[in-house]
């Protein structure tokens, strides 16, 4: 009788949630290339020097089988270990060396493993240096609130890095849980359209804007509706880096416990008595209330005080009044959007 081996069991941590893939299939030796791309540092470099280590103890294990080595004591692993180092890294010969033939041959075999693995190390290392990782910072929250008269969904996102992302690309999704008559669960994925879908460079900050108007997936949803449909937010960039003239991409994913109604992003531009802008990333996660409009009942009133420390309430609640002003989105060198 045939014995099944025990189903993999793959974890992908999202916000709020786990998704746990069973049966994941086993790649073996064949994606360990990829494994050293994707492990941090430390794990990348444990790796070597262990993969260094049990190969001069495999020699070494091969020396004491044959003997040959002068020098070194009778049956001394240890001798034969720090013999096969010697070896493999071209250190040369001291008190210990080969004086048989089948030492010398199994000297030659690790001279060429020795070789291999070197240029095999320099490889992986050089791919992970030159290897070009975004990073991109994405606001904690998502602003659904008035822009210009209409609902608009707000997302703010910048570069981490001090050089610019050029000609950076946007797509912003809405996936949702949909059950049909007879029972069958699908997720759905729909596109939102944004108002505009690319940025001639991304630095610091910038503000991608959908519109719910008529037509959008997102009209006639409230915060109920979606949290009902378990719904989430993916917002993709993908563009150049221009220090490096690699391709890099990032995306980020919002369940409904953080979108927030009757809120917009808080400002962080502002202009100096002087004419000199000021970038404030201290304000980058803030949401400032909004008030509501008409087919939008969302936002400020009278009796309700400022929710949380920066001004966000949770979904479906009405933060207190702050006297902001309208908000200002867009990018170091693009304070409001073109539509």
């Amino acid at each position: 009788m045939r014995v099944r081996r025990k189903d993999r069991i793959e974890v992908v941590r999202a916000d709020g949630y786990e998704m746990r893939t069973i049966g994941v299939p086993s790649a073996g030796l064949r994606d360990v290339y990829h494994w050293f791309l994707r492990v941090p540092w430390w794990g990348a470099l444990g790796a070597i020097v262990g993969a260094y280590l049990l190969l001069n103890a495999l020699f070494a294990l091969v020396y004491l089988a044959v003997g040959g080595v002068a020098g070194a004591a009778r049956g001394s692993f240890l001798d034969a270990f720090f013999f096969s180092i010697e070896t493999m890294g071209t250190i040369g010969y001291g008190a210990m060396y080969p004086a048989s033939r089948a030492a010398n041959l199994v000297m030659a075999v690790e001279s060429i493993v020795g070789i291999l693995v070197v240029a095999l190390v320099t490889g992986l290392a050089f791919a992970r240096f030159s290897l070009a990782r975004a990073r991109v910072v994405f606001s904690r929250q998502v602003a659904v609130g008035p822009y210009d008269g209409v609902p608009t969904v707000m997302i703010r996102l910048g570069n981490e890095r001090r050089g610019r992302i050029v000609d950076a690309w946007f797509r912003l999704s809405l996936m949702r849980t949909q059950r049909s008559a007879d029972g069958s669960v699908a997720y759905r994925t729909t596109d939102l359209a944004l108002v505009r879908d690319r940025a001639p460079a991304l630095s610091r900050s910038w503000t991608v804007l959908h519109r719910i108007l008529e037509g959008s997936p997102l009209a006639g949803e409230t915060p109920e509706s979606l949290a009902a449909a378990e719904a989430e937010l993916t917002l993709a960039v993908i563009g150049t880096d221009e220090t490096s003239l690699q391709a890099v991409h990032a995306q980020h994913t919002w369940t409904t416990a953080s979108i927030v109604w009757g809120t917009r992003l808080a400002d962080v531009l502002s202009e100096t008595p002087a004419g000199d802008v000021v970038l404030d990333l201290r304000r980058f996660h803030d949401l400032t209330p909004t008030a509501p409009i008409p087919g939008f009942p969302y936002g400020e009133r009278a009796d309700a005080g400022r929710a949380g420390g920066d001004g966000a309430a949770p979904a479906g609640e009405r933060p207190g009044p702050d006297g902001s002003v309208a908000a200002r989105a867009g990018s170091e060198s693009s304070v409001t959007p073109d539509p």
